[in-house]
């Protein structure tokens, strides 16, 4: 039996690559220690990615108020009610957006980012007059609960154009997911519209460094067609640390679409503040 086991031992080692059989036979005599484990993933990490200085991790967070300037509304495009949340209804308390984003920069000009960035605002109040939603009539003066979301899921490529002691300047595109639903509620009856697909989007991105301090500039946004769709920042960084950047600014969010279906297009200001952090 002892010599059988030995057999099917070296059968499997035989069709094992090298580094495999060093695996095994590792555990097999030793039983490899949780450290070593962790030492010969270290190694084949650090094989696999760049060198640190030519690779970094970031990690991006924002906190905000936001203040909505308009939302307008009209489901179906044909048939609808034309009405504004933002005039027509009383919003739902404060607005606190937040936003994440995990990039990694390769060899200090390319850049690659993904970002979450949700947006949901309520609101409250009785119908200024009749309004036809999708399948339902809201009569005027009917109590009614509104939902506005956007959710936005973004890949963003970057390369910086130009580098000084003080100038950046970069192009890019980014790839994004949206998420979107409107809702109307009245007396436990509900009807939406949901509308989940693909934009693509232009990358601009300038900053002006001196000393701790950075201002910049960075946007997403496209317009033609029947719609368009902009996300642009401008504010400033300040250099807490050697990997901690402090984060305040403005943010503007506007766009929407005129097509068969949906008429909508809002505009949303952001008061910001954050960190940026690099590892």
């Amino acid at each position: 039996m002892k010599d059988d086991s030995r057999s099917s031992v070296r059968w499997r080692l035989r069709s094992l690559p090298a580094f495999a059989k060093w695996v095994f036979l590792a555990e097999a005599e030793e039983k490899m220690s949780i450290r070593t484990v962790l030492l010969a993933a270290t190694l084949i990490l650090s094989a696999a990615l760049p060198h640190k200085a030519l690779a970094q991790w970031s990690f991006d967070a924002e906190f905000g108020l936001a203040f909505q300037n308009y939302n307008e509304v009209r489901i179906p495009n044909e048939g609808g009610t034309l009405f504004d949340f933002n005039k027509d209804f009383d919003l739902e308390g404060p607005v606190l957006p937040f936003r994440i984003r995990v990039g990694y920069s390769l060899n200090e000009k390319n850049h690659f980012f993904a970002l979450y960035a949700p947006l949901t605002v309520r609101y409250s109040g009785a119908a200024p007059r009749d309004i036809q939603f999708e399948d339902l009539l809201f009569a005027e003066g009917s109590d009614i609960d509104g939902l506005y979301r956007f959710n936005s899921y973004r890949l963003t490529y970057r390369r910086d154009l130009l580098i000084t002691d003080h100038w950046v300047l970069g192009l890019g595109f980014t790839a994004k997911i949206r998420d979107a639903r409107v809702q109307l509620e009245s007396q436990g009856v509900i009807d939406r519209s949901d509308d989940f697909g693909f934009v693509p989007l232009l990358h601009l991105y300038a900053a002006y460094r001196s000393g701790p301090w950075q201002v910049y500039f960075e946007g997403d946004g496209l317009a033609g067609g029947p719609g368009r769709a902009f996300d642009l920042f401008g504010g400033a960084l300040y250099q807490i640390d050697d990997h901690i950047q402090a984060k305040a600014g403005y943010r503007l969010l506007e766009g929407g679409a005129n097509v068969s279906q949906v008429y909508n297009f809002t505009l949303v200001q952001f008061a910001i503040v954050g960190l940026f952090i690099t590892i």
